[in-house]
């Protein structure tokens, strides 16, 4: 007999410490020819020089300036630990790199802990990291922001007193001409101790609906002075900016743009906007243009996870150069160097900014020279480590990368062991898989046991939901890095007493997982609904009817919802927090939590399990008292 209602556990947690790789679905616009296809090293495209602004890089390949919220002092001054951050992509041959986030203001602070751009105490302590960063051949920049309403302040300014969308709370103050005319001189200023710090250029953030972006766009600028109203007044601020740098510095500083080509809001900046203003930047002297989307808020994320498509805003980039005749500059889920390569050769853009993939291997660029596109350690696109994190007034971490921001603490090269160790390791799911790897490069011979059939652990049940597939391309990488350090992984062992007497291991690590959470709640054991876990759905395990009740709103829970309503499931969520899936990114929860809107999918947060019938549940939610849900 089938019972049409299964009664689905939260299912096991797993940790999502293993890096992804590349998803290599990409946008049929870029149409990249084939699928893992190993391509001639160096790529042409992306290794072909490039004159920006005076400047020769030697390669296309971009580290964006992005907010780490690390590597500065209490006064805001970088330490050795931003340099060492930075020199670690230098050395491996990227072609230009640019911090994130330097204020230029203090109230105009995007985070806590980001370079102090307006004291010139800030001058040596910059100059000692650009002649570090720049001693290995890399362009150096920094990038010169205000937050304006989205910033980590209580006081915010903004061009008009209209709270941020989202995100960031507070009605900001309207700026008047005065402060406008001292924040413009602020730009000036503090490009003016960049360039005497020794940075090859500068960028200005007027992206991402920071200050000079609130200026240009209609939703945030409702003046009605010579600021706000007209496209050219609403510019004005923007290019007022641009003319004190060139009057602060030497002429030849090269002053590159961010700005966005779709704000992706009601009343936001358009890519009509970009195209027209893109030409009137370069009248201004632009060496280049880097063409982003989005805002606080925004339907598209400004940083988006695995649930958007790769290249996602060079269409963008490709609209604005065809307007302009200095480079172009596309960003956007760009982590692979084929995507990269092909961009350019398509010329959507002239160079490519790739910030996720540089946090998750420092060596993008010369792995990527070198053609070893499988030793790449991909970004999976979680958004958990970085974006999340620096939203929640963070540090900046990765789940794929444990040495990112720790690299002035580590050796260039794992230290080798005196004495070589047999140990054994229990699982083969990402955990495993690494400490397998960290021990083979150490000189250890650790030996992997997995009582499954494959390697991937609860990553691959992960991976089988809708948009998620880039979860298991961690998986791929170590698969790809053990094989070449020659680890052996015995599939389909259990742990016992005989394996562990004919290996004799030194050392042994767990790394086996855990269990699923089953509730013990009344009625369990006398249900005729058949209870099993979500891995058991996402590995097909288990046949699912057409009703379905899912225990648990958390990540697991919620991309099971996903992937059985893709398949024509009607999916109930029983949640007992206030919010559904805070395992998750921000980021990456967005996007889900936008497809669930699209299946046959109730959710109910607050929601208390009572009793299990043989044909469907008691609960009880917030809101809503106790109801019955049955087949």
């Amino acid at each position: 007999m089938l019972f049409q209602y299964r009664l689905i556990s939260r299912g096991l947690k797993f940790k999502h410490n293993a890096t992804n790789g590349q998803n290599k679905k990409l946008s049929a616009e870029i149409n990249i020819k084939g699928k893992n296809q190993q391509m001639p090293a160096p790529f042409k495209h992306l290794f072909t020089p490039i004159n920006i602004g005076g400047m020769k890089i030697k390669n296309r390949i971009i580290m964006p300036a992005m907010s780490v919220n690390f590597g500065v002092d209490q006064n805001g001054y970088a330490t050795s630990r931003l340099t060492e951050y930075f020199c670690a992509r230098a050395k491996a041959g990227t072609g230009m790199i640019i911090v994130g986030g330097g204020a230029v203001d203090e109230i105009g602070k995007e985070l806590p802990d980001l370079p102090a751009l307006w004291k010139d105490g800030a001058i040596p302590h910059l100059e000692r990291m650009t002649q570090k960063v720049k001693s290995f051949g890399a362009k150096f920049g920094i990038q010169l922001m205000h937050g304006g309403r989205q910033t980590c302040q209580d006081f915010k300014v903004a061009p008009s007193a209209i709270p941020a969308p989202a995100l960031v709370k507070g009605t900001p103050k309207q700026l008047n001409k005065k402060e406008i005319t001292q924040i413009i001189n602020g730009f000036g200023d503090a490009a003016a101790r960049c360039q005497k710090a020794g940075f090859d250029f500068i960028e200005i953030h007027a992206a991402h609906g920071y200050l000079i972006n609130q200026f240009m766009s209609l939703n945030s600028n409702k003046r009605e002075d010579e600021y706000g109203g007209s496209f050219e007044n609403r510019i004005k601020f923007f290019i007022e900016i641009i003319k004190n740098i060139k009057l602060k510095t030497d002429e030849k500083l090269p002053i590159g743009i961010k700005i966005n080509g779709k704000d992706y809001i009601k009343d936001g900046w358009e890519i009509e906007d970009a195209v027209k203003l893109a030409p009137i930047l370069e009248r201004q002297g632009a060496a280049y243009i880097n063409v982003s989307g989005g805002v606080y808020g925004s339907k598209q994320l400004t940083i988006p996870s695995m649930y958007v498509k790769f290249g996602c805003f060079a269409q963008l980039a490709a609209q604005v150069k065809k307007a302009v005749s200095i480079p172009v500059v596309a960003v956007g889920r760009i982590k692979s160097p084929e995507l990269a390569d092909n961009i350019i050769e398509k010329k959507f853009a002239d160079a490519v900014a790739m910030g996720r993939a540089h946090i998750a291997d420092p060596q993008l660029a010369e792995k990527a020279y070198k053609g070893k596109i499988k030793d790449i350690r991909p970004c999976i696109g979680c958004c958990f480590g970085c974006i999340h994190q620096v939203f929640n007034l963070n540090e900046a971490i990765c789940v794929v990368n444990p040495n990112m921001g720790r690299e002035y603490l580590l050796n260039e090269k794992i230290k080798q062991t005196e004495k070589p160790k047999k140990i054994l390791i229990i699982g083969a799911g990402p955990a495993g898989l690494a400490a397998a790897r960290t021990a083979a490069l150490k000189g250890d011979k650790p030996i992997i046991i997995e009582e499954k059939g494959n390697v991937g652990g609860m990553a691959k049940a992960a991976s089988a939901a809708p948009g998620r597939k880039e979860v298991a391309d961690i998986i791929d990488y170590f698969e790809n890095q053990l094989e070449k350090l020659k680890v052996k992984i015995l599939l389909n062992t259990p742990l016992n007493q005989k394996i562990i007497d004919k290996i004799k291991p030194d050392k042994a690590v767990i790394a086996s997982g855990s269990l699923a959470d089953i509730p013990l709640i009344k009625g369990i054991s006398k249900t005729d609904m058949q209870i099993c876990a979500v891995y058991d759905i996402l590995l097909k395990k288990s046949v699912c009817g057409y009703n379905v009740i899912i225990i648990g709103g958390d990540r697991a829970g919620l991309t099971t919802a996903d992937y059985l309503a893709e398949k024509g499931k009607k999916v109930v969520v029983l949640h007992k927090d206030k919010h559904f899936a805070q395992d998750m990114s921000a980021n990456d929860r967005y996007y889900l939590r936008e497809r669930l809107k699209k299946g046959d999918i109730t959710l109910y947060k607050e929601a208390t399990l009572k009793e299990i019938l043989k044909d469907g549940v008691i609960f009880k939610y917030k809101g809503g008292g106790e109801s019955t849900c049955r087949i």
